[in-house]
């Protein structure tokens, strides 16, 4: 029986990008280079500091005068305090005083300590301290991280493409039609290897995705496997990647990576295109429907579901079956070879779009000419 509304209802498939104040999140690949600058920025400042800022400086000793919290630290009101050191010092006969660039918990008024100043401008001081030293090491160590995982994350995708192609195994199988039948794509919950399954009304797992490798810095390991072709292939799933704007005039997008390429360029290349609305069914809540093409052929109608997929399971639990969940589906189709199915589902249930570019704009527009 084909049904595009949802028998539940569920959750604005928007929730995740609103309400959250921030201009933009960030994730996964983004994450190595929003690192990366972060490194560049902090060498630079340590090599500033060391090299070139205290440049032609000279070194005098100078006494603390006063120790105080700052107006800010005073206001903030918090655990963590800042201090503004004065100290006084003599150049060629002349008494100076002067804030230092710096606080330790060793400073004590009346004690002496080294300071570097300018011998053009003497008001001008430094601590000297070699704060721009740990910039250097830790700008270093950042950016070498950063180095490491990307070589890391490069030679696991070649790794993994060459054990595809040992197996001799096709990524896709060809499109091979059947009797038309209702499947339930599910998550697991609850742990960090979150793995994806597509089960028959028997609960039969047909096809599912299996972590074998949890990794922080670098893409995820999953073993597909197929239990009708009796395949096993590994692929790489990368950290979700989420970029969220709080306007109307930019889309939120999600993607990850998918054998180090951008899923959605990834399901586009092989001839994915989904056309996803808001749906309502009996009015009740709304929630999202697509249809899934593959050269332009339908191969699967799809709606969002609670993570009470079978319809057993929801008449059970009443209440919590009315809201479906991030990764869970109903879908139909007469496919008979589940792998290019699996994985479009598999973008959407990872990364939290709506529609098959990476964002919700695409499910608005697709609801608007439904109307």
């Amino acid at each position: 029986m084909h049904r595009w509304s949802l028998q539940k209802g569920a959750i604005d498939p928007f929730a995740e990008s609103g309400g959250k104040g921030s201009i933009m999140s960030i994730r996964g690949p983004r994450l190595k280079v929003f690192a990366a600058i972060l490194a560049v920025i902090v060498l630079v400042f340590g090599i500033y500091s060391t090299f070139f800022r205290s440049r032609g400086f000279e070194k005098t000793s100078a006494s603390i005068v006063s120790i105080e919290e700052t107006q800010d630290s005073i206001e903030r009101n918090s655990q963590d305090k800042d201090y503004a050191v004065t100290v006084a010092y003599t150049v060629e006969g002349v008494s100076y005083t002067a804030l230092l660039d710096s606080y330790s918990s060793s400073y004590k008024v009346g004690k002496d300590v080294t300071i570097l100043y300018d011998p053009n401008d003497p008001a001008t001081v430094h601590s000297g301290q070699g704060f721009g030293i740990y910039a250097m090491v830790v700008g270093a160590l950042i950016l070498g991280g950063v180095l490491f995982s990307t070589v890391k994350s490069k030679k696991a995708v070649e790794q993994t493409k060459a054990r595809q192609a040992e197996r001799g195994l096709a990524i896709y199988a060809p499109s091979t039609k059947g009797e038309e039948r209702e499947l339930y794509f599910i998550t697991d919950t609850g742990t960090a290897k979150v793995g994806h399954r597509i089960e028959d009304a028997q609960r039969r797992v047909l096809y599912e995705a299996k972590m074998t490798k949890f990794n922080v810095a670098t893409p995820f390991a999953f073993d597909f496997i197929d239990h009708n072709r009796h395949t096993t292939t590994p692929h790489l799933v990368g950290h979700e990647e989420r970029s969220e704007w709080d306007t109307l005039l930019l889309d939120n997008h999600y993607t990850f990576t998918f054998d180090g390429e951008d899923i959605w360029k990834h399901l586009k290349r092989n001839g994915v295109t989904v056309d996803s609305r808001l749906d309502s069914g009996n009015g009740r809540l709304i929630g999202t429907a697509y249809r899934i093409s593959r050269d332009g052929e339908e191969i699967a109608r799809v709606e969002s579901a609670s993570s009470f997929v079978h319809e057993e399971d929801a008449a059970a639990n009443k209440v919590l079956s009315a809201v479906p969940m991030q990764g869970f589906y109903r879908l139909w189709t007469r496919e008979e070879n589940l792998d290019l199915l699996f994985v479009t589902l598999l973008a959407f249930a990872r990364s939290g779009a709506s529609d098959d570019k990476g964002g919700n704009y695409g499910t608005i527009f697709g609801t608007l000419k439904q109307k």
